[in-house]
């Protein structure tokens, strides 16, 4: 496993992988819906007719409108969303805002464990 594509936008850095792309929001930023646009097209860029998921690395302090994740989930290609979170009010976040995504959404300790998790969803959809 070795990154191959960077990102460094103003409210969020990317690492794109071989099945899978890791995303940490910056500290104070706001996700909103829109926020998608910018995701599908990293994802059709990258992975444009293969399955992928999404790594949510929640080291900084942000928020995210819930409604975000109604517009991710019609990506077609995007299986499945693993965050990683230590932080209590985060972890709580994260709690709240999996009510509204449908597809496979778990929350992790560290990276190890979201990654094995995303490697089990991928393998198993192929």
């Amino acid at each position: 496993m070795s990154i191959f594509f960077y990102y460094n936008f103003p409210e969020t850095e990317v690492f794109v992988f071989d099945e899978f792309l890791i995303c940490q929001i910056k500290e104070g930023e706001s996700i909103q819906p829109d926020h998608n646009i910018k995701l599908n097209e990293i994802i059709q860029k990258h992975f444009s007719g293969k399955n992928i998921a999404y790594i949510s690395n929640r080291v900084n302090s942000y928020s995210v409108d819930p409604l975000t994740y109604v517009e991710t989930e019609k990506i077609p290609n995007l299986l499945a969303i693993a965050l990683i979170s230590q932080e209590g009010i985060m972890r709580r976040n994260a709690e709240f805002e999996k009510d509204f995504y449908d597809k496979p959404y778990e929350i992790f300790n560290n990276l190890s464990e979201a990654i094995n998790w995303v490697h089990r969803i991928i393998r198993n959809a192929d």
